[in-house]
């Protein structure tokens, strides 16, 4: 009957670690309120490519999940002329920008939201 017990309770937390690991898979991990509803995303009014002359890399520190993401890609896409798509594996943006665009700018918007941003680079388009 003791052994019983403790394969049972063995069962259960082998259980719940594969749960809490697909969330993690699925959500992020709790860096940024994953039980919470996830911000809804903004998309740019504007989808066509040609349109964004200037095209900006940004590295940013502090994205660690799929919020962190959605919360930097929001933040610049609320912005009239810009389109944003953060890459989490690597911790960068890529912005395209129907304006030039200044560090500065980046630096600002992306802070209000909690980010660092350590570099911007300017793209050439060819």
């Amino acid at each position: 009957m003791g052994s019983f017990v403790v394969g049972f309770i063995l069962l259960v937390i082998v259980v719940l670690a594969v749960k809490s690991s697909v969330h993690r898979i699925l959500h992020g991990s709790a860096c940024c309120g994953e039980r919470d509803a996830p911000e809804k995303k903004i998309k740019p009014a504007d989808k066509n490519k040609s349109h964004y002359p200037y095209e900006y890399i940004l590295v940013v520190d502090g994205m660690r999940c799929s919020n962190c993401v959605r919360r930097v890609e929001n933040v610049l896409n609320s912005v009239d002329g810009f389109w944003a798509k953060a890459n989490l594996e690597k911790k960068t943006v890529n912005v395209l920008s129907k304006t030039q665009a200044e560090a500065s700018f980046f630096e600002k918007r992306i802070g209000e939201a909690g980010y660092t941003v350590l570099s911007v680079s300017q793209v050439e388009k060819s």
